[in-house]
């Protein structure tokens, strides 16, 4: 444990008697109870993360929006005052630095969260950028002092917005506002990684323990604490990427499904490659995969037809569409859905089958029975 990191919440989760694991140099919940229990209460009800590793870096002044276009690629445009975006930060060649949010909290200051495993080297490169633009404007790592947490579920808002003190204020999917939760301020965003509705309020870390208390006198038995491990099945069911696995600097947004979180013509770095990735085609897709048993796919697992054809980056069994199922990189002829291949596992073959993501889908059954509507990290199109 020497070097590992604590959230500001860290004795709470003892004293719930959570099983902590290394995860991004943080010592984390994995579980409270069980994964399968934490999954379905986020389905069903609401659970509540703390998600306070996630890394939180802030541009602000008249020349925010320079630096902030020359990284992202979206298109800065659309991002209205608190209007949440979700895209990637590349290098010049294309490769994924990091997958993150941006919002914007006032008319010159946006605010990145970013992945906790990437936080140091992201803050490294927005610095370099921020150097090479010259633009007039602050750079500002709030990470050691700003604490997350995200309430999640169908039932979320209904714990979340009594407590507010303007819960009219309460903003819209793909939005952020200021508010107060019982007079402690906060950033409220309608955002999240699980596929279902809710917020990732951001808050001083100081009133972290505070917070967590209030929510969970609120929500009462409607509200569950859970961790990483439902947080993996979740955002596996919805298809959403993890860096690490579906992510990386040797992978690019075409190849990852991300085309729509791609805005061309703005100029950010790595446009130019995309583009020529564009015109010919990626030459590997990521796929979501359907199990013909419960076996579980894991990470690295190689994906055949007669021939190889690609390999797992994640794969669960899915408690809420009670299928074993995987997402992976295939070559792109095997990309089609309904296209049937074989994943190795415990040296035998287990038949599966590209299908359309997301697995979960509310409007929609069985999983994959047709075009999901979900998109990455959030349960509407930001």
């Amino acid at each position: 444990m020497t070097g590992v990191r604590k959230t500001p919440l860290w004795e709470r989760h003892l004293e719930a008697g959570a099983r902590l694991v290394e995860f991004a140099g943080f010592d984390m919940p994995v579980l409270y109870t069980s994964i399968l229990a934490e999954h379905r209460a986020v389905r069903s009800a609401a659970g509540i993360f703390d998600v306070s590793h996630m890394g939180e870096i802030r541009l602000r002044g008249p020349g925010a929006f320079s630096v902030a276009q020359r990284l992202f690629t979206r298109d800065l445009g659309k991002l209205s005052e608190s209007r949440v975006l979700y895209g990637l930060l590349c290098r010049a060649d294309g490769g994924i630095i990091d997958d993150v949010t941006l919002a914007r909290t006032g008319p010159d200051d946006l605010l990145f969260c970013v992945n906790a495993a990437n936080a140091e080297s992201d803050l490294a490169w927005i610095r370099s950028v921020w150097n090479d633009c010259g633009r007039p404007c602050e750079l500002l790592d709030e990470s050691a002092t700003t604490a997350l947490l995200a309430v999640q579920g169908p039932g979320a808002r209904a714990i979340v917005d009594p407590l507010l003190a303007n819960p009219a204020a309460a903003p819209r999917r793909w939005r952020c506002a200021q508010a107060e939760l019982e007079r402690m301020p906060v950033l409220l965003s309608r955002t999240g990684y699980t596929g279902e509705d809710g917020y990732e309020i951001y808050l001083s870390a100081d009133h972290a323990v505070e917070v967590w208390d209030l929510l969970l006198a609120a929500g009462g038995g409607r509200l569950t604490p859970a961790g990483l491990g439902a947080r993996d099945t979740l955002r596996t069911e919805m298809a959403f990427p993890l860096y690490g696995h579906e992510l990386s600097l040797e992978r690019n947004p075409l190849e990852a499904g991300l085309e729509r979180f791609v805005d061309f013509g703005v100029g950010f770095i790595g446009e130019e490659a995309l583009c020529k990735v564009r015109a010919s085609g990626p030459s590997e897709r990521l796929v979501g995969l359907m199990l013909e048993s419960r076996q579980v796919a894991r990470t690295g697992y190689a994906l055949a037809a007669k021939e190889p054809a690609g390999e797992v980056t994640s794969g669960t069994f899915g408690p809420s569409v009670q299928r074993s199922i995987a997402i992976g990189y295939v070559q792109d002829r095997f990309s089609k859905p309904g296209t049937r291949l074989s994943v190795r596992i415990r040296e035998k073959s287990v038949g599966c089958t590209v299908v359309p993501t997301p697995f979960f889908d509310r409007t929609r059954t069985p999983a994959g029975s047709a075009k999901g509507t979900a998109d990455a990290k959030g349960s509407e199109a930001p």
